[in-house]
């Protein structure tokens, strides 16, 4: 099993995502165990203890703020991108 590096907690506001996805992403963070919060102010509060925390978050809040399209193309760049090794074998 993989090892994530631990962070200090960092606490975070996520802002400009409509109400609507802003409660998706709330529960999806929910799903993941990230710490979350959809204050009166608008704003979705994340806390994120571990650097994959972060790109779930990052992930979750993509998928409800960019176009099917987009996600589309992004996808397919990954798809065929090549990972160079760095180590000697």
């Amino acid at each position: 099993m993989h090892s994530f590096p631990s962070l200090a907690p960092v606490s975070f506001a996520v802002g400009s995502i409509q109400r609507c996805d802003r409660w998706s992403i709330h529960h999806r963070l929910q799903e993941l165990n990230i710490t979350c919060a959809c204050p009166a102010d608008g704003t979705l509060r994340v806390e994120v203890n571990h650097v994959l925390d972060l790109v779930l978050t990052r992930s979750a809040v993509r998928q409800f703020t960019t176009s099917r399209q987009d996600n589309i193309d992004w996808l397919d760049r990954c798809w065929y991108t090549q990972v160079l090794s760095t180590t000697n074998h």
